[in-house]
């Protein structure tokens, strides 16, 4: 790294950042001026590190396009004065928050690194301390060229740093908190941070943009065993939808029932879009493979491939905001941040 790199420290909430009300006995958010001044290490760094805060901390649960949509704005009003940028956030819709930010930023060459914590910082086995001074790190680190090691939205997360898009939540109760299962880590830290400089996007050579119009106007349909094929029509019975995502079997199987690829098919009457997505963490969709898939692909649902869900739906909102529908389906049939492998 540098020494005249400069971080920007953005605060949106979340357990790093929380405190123990003494009169609820809950935990609520405190000042980020407060949770800086319980991390004497981050004086050591040789680069500046500067910070920001939402005037209202949320929780992650209460994470909506909205507070996308003013990250990308802090990123955008301050991307030629920072070499990186850090996010504090809650762990529960990180992964959310991770994937829409790697859509929305277009043109990306800096680090735009997401961080948080089991413990509240101020614990004393606090797990938000090494995350965030590793996160720090990360964000501030440049490649022999003297362009960013990391130019791309990721998520540091007890020694692992993970691509934003293709991150998923797999604890509440564990430090490692988070896994990838379909695409190795970028980065590992111990004694050494290794990079795995192959596995990292490269310097992006288009102008850097924010697609900041997000579609909300789309939904998420796991199949089960007795889905009621009337609920499932009723529930995609409406005027404003845009696109569904259906969460398949294994490689992208669905029943195979009139009932329901009728329904499959009056979707398709009315221009809505369906990208299949398995309910299975690991592997990926191949509409080709069975039978039950490949009603799905003669009907022309889009095979998702091995993305995950929560790339899924952001990629899914963020196309439909910002471009035509032919390009949507372009977009959903094609890797745009890495993530998903074609």
């Amino acid at each position: 790294m540098k020494s005249s790199s400069s971080i920007l420290l953005i605060y949106t909430g979340g357990t790093i950042g929380m405190v123990m009300d003494p009169n609820t006995g809950k935990l609520k958010p405190f000042s980020l001026d407060n949770l800086l001044k319980t991390i004497p290490e981050l004086q050591k760094f040789n680069f500046e590190i500067h910070s920001t805060s939402f005037e209202n901390p949320i929780d992650s649960s209460n994470v909506s396009p909205d507070l996308w949509v003013r990250l990308c704005e802090i990123i955008l009003e301050n991307y030629n004065k920072f070499d990186g940028f850090v996010i504090l956030h809650g762990t529960d819709t990180m992964t959310y928050s991770a994937s829409a930010l790697s859509f929305m930023l277009s043109g990306l060459n800096k680090p735009v690194i997401f961080t948080g914590s089991q413990l509240p910082i101020g614990m004393v086995r606090t797990d938000g301390k090494e995350n965030l001074l590793t996160a720090l790190e990360i964000a501030a680190e440049i490649d022999e060229n003297g362009n960013s090691r990391v130019p791309e939205v990721g998520i540091y997360f007890d020694s692992f740093l993970f691509r934003g898009n293709r991150a998923h939540k797999i604890s509440t109760q564990d430090f490692d908190a988070f896994s990838s299962p379909n695409f190795p880590p970028l980065a590992k830290a111990g004694v050494d941070i290794i990079y795995k400089d192959n596995k990292i996007l490269s310097q992006d050579q288009n102008k850097f943009k924010v697609y900041n119009k997000v579609e909300q106007d789309i939904l998420v349909v796991t199949l089960f065993p007795g889905l009621s094929n009337s609920m499932l029509k009723n529930a995609v019975d409406s005027e404003s939808l845009k696109g569904v995502i259906l969460r398949t079997y294994g490689a992208g199987n669905a029943p195979s029932n009139s009932e329901f690829l009728e329904v499959i098919e009056l979707l398709f009457k009315k221009d809505i879009v369906v990208l299949n997505v398995s309910q299975c963490a690991h592997g990926k969709v191949d509409q080709l493979k069975y039978e039950t898939g490949a009603n799905l692909e003669r009907l022309g649902v889009i095979g998702g491939g091995d993305i995950t869900i929560e790339a899924a739906i952001t990629k899914m909102m963020v196309s439909f905001g910002n471009f035509s529908l032919e390009e949507v389906k372009l977009n959903l049939n094609k890797s745009l941040r890495g993530e998903l492998t074609k």
